[in-house]
């Protein structure tokens, strides 16, 4: 996909050939938090990139972690610039993880997106990019993100990448499958093919017609999504074989870690080993980190955040309301699938059936399902970061400026043998067995819907506007 600067979140301009003199100075820049200060180079020589890779930073995190404040005073003291790295459905193995996206235009609230002064303040790339009936994949997304981020650098700048879609990054920093383009004769065959039973909503005998042509593993994409489904078929017929025959760069990154591993006869030396391959295989230098709280306070801010979204006149349901009104219908596309939109879209829809009538018990009953759905997201991201040996664990309940110090004082150090200090790790499993008492005993405690009345503004809304 093409990224127009025009459209696609307004790159920053290349500097012209005067600047691009300046920027052969070397001049420093010192940047001041808490007192300490940071210096960078704004360019470096020849000699010093073939010796050292382009450093790009990487702030991931289940969702209501802080990723998104930590990404952006990072990008303010390290002179950076954000590549929303948010999907809306991406497949891993047997379960969907799906949130809003940010590269979604209209999709404000329910994606956390960042303000109009923050993205004043900072570029943010691959924001407000497509509209809610458009799909976006992986592969879309990695070579946007890739763009982005040869963009960022050449200008001078810290890419700084954030999000918590666990397989975006994984493309973003291994690199995507070498699968096949379909030709436009095989696009449109395709197509053709599979028009009249997407119009006709004949999902099933849409999956048997891919599995019969060579795709065993199309029965297991989330339900209604015809653009996987049709690529599945384009790379079938480009290749002879289905997506799955095409090694994934990942896979490659990770047998050959296990193997220097067991070479070396130490698995404590595996965090070495991981340093080592990255520096060989990867085309940057990734510094990646996974910010977390304990489970019990995360799943207690989600919560909360989702009271926080479906509040107000102008919240998720009135965006959910848009969608609806566009002719979107729940669960038929990327947007529509995500998180939090497709609950509110199912509730607005129930409420129409009834005359723009609800009841406070089925307000509630929308809000929990919104709620358990963003918590078992939660749940997701954490199982499939864990096993992200490149990611570093932070705590995200700390205090922000020193979370901050040390992630500039890993960018800045020329070692490579930097570690997180105790005080800021986080756990990647329940450390204790208080820890798995409270979880499994842990119930929603809403902090502004608790009453009958207290979605009466609410119910007064539907009614003004769903009747």
């Amino acid at each position: 996909m093409i990224i127009s600067s025009s459209v696609r979140t307004g790159f920053p301009r290349f500097p012209s050939s005067s600047e691009k003199r300046v920027f052969r100075l070397a001049v420093k820049f010192t940047f001041t938090l808490r007192r300490r200060p940071f210096t960078t180079l704004c360019s470096v020589s020849a000699t010093q990139k073939k010796k050292s890779k382009e450093k790009v930073i990487v702030v991931s995190g289940p969702t209501g972690a802080g990723k998104s404040r930590l990404a952006l005073e990072l990008a303010k003291v390290l002179n950076g610039e954000i590549i929303s790295a948010d999907s809306v459905q991406v497949k891993l193995t047997s379960f969907d993880m799906a949130f809003a996206a940010q590269v979604y235009r209209g999709l404000d609230v329910g994606s956390a997106k960042p303000s109009p002064g923050d993205r004043k303040e900072v570029p943010h790339h691959l924001v407000d990019i497509l509209h809610p009936s458009e799909d976006y994949s992986v592969g879309q997304f990695y070579d946007d993100a890739r763009q982005a981020t040869r963009c960022i650098l050449d200008n001078g700048r810290v890419p700084i990448v954030t999000g918590g879609t666990g397989l975006y990054l994984r493309w973003l920093i291994y690199g995507k499958p070498d699968v096949p383009k379909a030709s436009k004769e095989i696009a449109s065959e395709v197509s053709s093919e599979l028009a009249d039973l997407e119009r006709n909503g004949h999902w099933d005998a849409a999956v048997q017609l891919v599995i019969k042509a060579g795709d065993p593993k199309a029965q297991f994409l989330a339900a209604n999504d015809w653009y996987r489904l049709r690529r599945s078929l384009e790379i079938i017929k480009s290749s002879g074989s289905p997506p799955s025959a095409f090694e994934v760069p990942y896979d490659s990154f990770r047998k050959e870690c296990d193997s220097s591993v067991v070479d070396t006869n130490d698995i404590n030396s595996s965090a070495d080993v991981v340093e080592e391959v990255k520096s060989k295989e990867l085309d940057y230098d990734f510094i990646c980190f996974f910010l977390s709280n304990q489970r019990v306070d995360l799943y207690r801010s989600i919560d909360w955040r989702c009271e926080d979204m479906v509040s107000g006149t102008d919240g998720i349901l009135s965006e959910a309301r848009w969608l609806l009104d566009a002719g979107l219908i729940p669960n038929s596309n990327s947007a529509t699938r995500a998180i939090g939109y497709r609950q509110a879209m199912e509730y607005l829809l129930l409420c129409r059936e009834q005359g723009g009538s609800s009841s406070p018990r089925e307000f509630y009953n929308f809000l929990t399902e919104f709620q358990k759905a963003s918590r078992n997201f939660a749940k997701r991201q954490l199982t499939w970061f864990r096993n992200e040996q490149i990611y570093h664990w932070l705590d995200a309940s700390k205090p922000l400026d020193t979370v901050l110090n040390f992630i500039c004082d890993a960018y800045h150090d020329k070692s490579g043998n930097w570690v997180v200090p105790e005080s800021l790790q986080m756990k990647k499993e329940l450390s204790s067995r208080r820890e798995e008492s409270e979880l499994k005993s842990y119930r929603t405690k809403n902090r502004h819907f608790i009453r009958r009345e207290d979605c009466s503004d609410i119910l007064d809304w539907i009614q003004r506007t769903q009747g």
